[in-house]
């Protein structure tokens, strides 16, 4: 019997977990995306509902959190599901996938592996559509108040009087 030292980082479990995860996520429909298993969804209606879902997935690669549920950055991108964007994010998308496609997986959102995903981004990462949908995930996703607590963060101070008698030198958190 061969013995096989035990590496750190991806245990089975978590492997079979990213998996389950990655393929069940997103349900997608006529006019609508949903998690398979959570209680979100969301109706699409300018965008394609594939389009939708393939943002979600971006969204997370870009910014990507354990901790975070895929509602918040349903959240963060919907904004994008309008007549003013829909032509520029089609665009995009389209591309997304074409580089998908070239790396020889079906399309982006089929991309089983986050490290896969990601190296198919940084091949777009100049381009306006990745620097547009990066910018506005940071005030999209960042700016949900229900997202605050999940990185510790309380809110503004001012209105209770400022962070000197509220934990100024409070540094548990470190």
């Amino acid at each position: 019997m061969t013995h096989h030292p035990r590496k750190e980082g991806l245990t089975r479990r978590a492997l079979l977990a990213r998996a389950l995860a990655t393929t069940a996520t997103l349900a997608v429909g006529a006019n609508f995306i949903a998690a398979r298993d959570a209680a979100w969804a969301l109706e699409v209606t300018t965008l394609k509902p594939e389009t939708m879902a393939t943002l979600v997935v971006m969204a997370r690669d870009i910014y990507p959190h354990d901790r975070i549920a895929d509602s918040f950055y349903v959240t963060a991108v919907k904004g994008y599901d309008t007549a003013e964007e829909a032509e520029a994010v089609e665009a995009g998308i389209a591309a997304l996938n074409a580089a998908a496609v070239g790396a020889g997986y079906a399309s982006y959102a089929a991309v089983p592996w986050e490290a896969d995903r990601v190296a198919i981004l940084r091949g777009m990462e100049a381009s306006p559509f990745f620097q547009k949908v990066r910018g506005g995930l940071v005030t999209g996703l960042y700016n949900q108040k229900e997202v605050w607590p999940l990185f510790g963060y309380e809110g503004e101070s001012y209105s209770k009087g400022g962070y000197i008698n509220r934990g100024f030198d409070d540094i548990t958190w470190l």
